[in-house]
């Protein structure tokens, strides 16, 4: 039986939610003005974290800082991340999806994949069931989405990625050459800024030059998971299932981009807390624990660094998060350049509570959780899941001045 795999991507989505909010109280859409969200302009700080396609014009980029952008457009329109909204819209989506589809993976705040294989007896023409569900998305809720159809979740992934917004787009075998290959080798799905150089400097410029390229010399240069995943996905080979049920999480990661320089020791551990605060209590709501933790940092120049510790018992506290991370920051953050961005991950998880008792990191038998922690830990879990996540900050993070507890959201990561 042949599949039916359709991709549903919110076009612009953080600015789509934010334009649909607006139009509705009368005012302008911003949509058709250059405009972005992200940072405050009074401070001029911040981030873009989404555009419109005016903004596009002036050539301001995702990710770039709002002060930047502005000096591209003075009169660029900044609207503040709104993720209460965010989280509203995402859910009116994907409930009209699953008014449809016997099955739907979430696949991000944004995206989502309906299985429709079976399903050509209720819907007969597969390309008009696609127009059907944008058009009741965009009527309803006010805001486009793409829709990519194909036989395998990479194929509708790379379909709706294609011509936007409001837009909908097949990607079968047999277009494969045509709609596909001609792309540069760098908008193959998962496929990164180092890895598409490594491909560049042995003449692989392209999707269809790396479907016929050697597996056995792209083993050489990437390894062999890598390498075959990267050539079956240039040849449209993906057998990977739509799950209608998260994936039990194999990691739990969270992140934060500075507003403000941050040079001092303590101005980094008040972010780690409020991060290891964070990220622990997403990964206790799953009574997971963690062997493995890894801290990331980002420079003013974009380049990145990490360090990572392997534990002989695991951990799921924020203080034993905190202090590992402390740790690790510590061994490679010497020279105290200015950050823009820090990163925790939990990974090698367990759910063996009795494991927390062994030897600890520093070589001594202790329990790295211990009781009043635990009970800290609980406390605030409770209070926070009735009253919501900023209800209660820690000191530490509100002494230091920087209100990083607003700046960012937790995520759980199935990798």
């Amino acid at each position: 039986m042949k599949r039916l795999i359709f991709h549903i991507d919110v076009n612009s989505a953080f600015l789509s939610w934010e334009s649909t909010r607006r139009v509705k109280n009368g005012e302008a859409d911003l949509r058709l003005i250059p405009s972005v969200i992200g940072g405050s302009p009074e401070s001029r700080r911040g981030v873009v974290l989404a555009k419109s396609i005016p903004a596009k014009q002036y050539n301001i980029k995702t990710g770039e800082p709002i002060g930047m952008a502005l000096r591209k457009c003075p009169s660029l329109v900044i609207a503040p991340p709104d993720f209460k909204l965010y989280s509203a819209c995402s859910k009116a989506f994907k409930d009209i999806c699953r008014s449809y589809a016997p099955v739907v993976e979430e696949f991000s705040i944004d995206e989502c994949f309906l299985d429709f294989t079976g399903t050509e007896h209720i819907y007969p023409d597969p390309i008009a069931l696609a127009y059907e569900i944008k058009d009741k998305i965009r009527g309803e809720l006010g805001f486009t989405v793409n829709v990519g159809i194909g036989e395998n979740k990479l194929c509708a992934k790379m379909a709706s990625d294609f011509e936007k917004p409001d837009k909908v787009h097949t990607l079968f075998p047999d277009e494969i050459p045509t709609k596909m290959w001609p792309l540069p080798v760098r908008d193959l799905l998962f496929i990164g800024g180092a890895t598409a150089n490594k491909l560049t400097k042995l003449g692989i410029r392209t999707i269809g030059e790396l479907a016929k390229f050697d597996l056995n010399t792209l083993r050489n240069l990437l390894g062999e998971k890598t390498s075959v995943q990267c050539h079956n996905y240039a040849n449209g080979i993906d057998n990977s299932p739509v799950r209608a049920e998260r994936e039990e999480a194999k990691s739990y990661s969270n992140s934060v981009t500075l507003e403000d320089d941050v040079t001092t020791d303590e101005q980094a551990h008040a972010v780690l807390l409020a991060l290891a605060d964070s990220v622990s209590r997403h990964m206790r709501s799953d009574n997971a624990m963690a062997y493995g933790v890894s801290v990331s940092i980002r420079f003013l120049d974009f380049k990145n660094k990490s360090h990572q510790c392997q534990l002989s018992s695991p951990i799921d506290t924020t203080k034993a998060v905190f202090e590992t991370a402390k740790k690790l920051l510590g061994e490679m953050w010497q020279n105290h350049r200015p950050l823009r961005l820090i990163s925790i991950t939990l990974s090698n998880l367990s759910k063996d509570k009795s494991a927390s008792v062994q030897m600890s990191l520093f070589g001594e038998t202790e329990n790295l959780n211990n009781e009043r922690d635990e009970k800290l830990d609980k406390t605030l879990d409770s209070i926070r899941s009735r009253y919501g996540s900023s209800i209660v900050q820690r000191g530490t993070v509100m002494k230091s001045g920087l209100n990083v507890a607003r700046k960012f959201k937790g995520e759980k990561d199935n990798q």
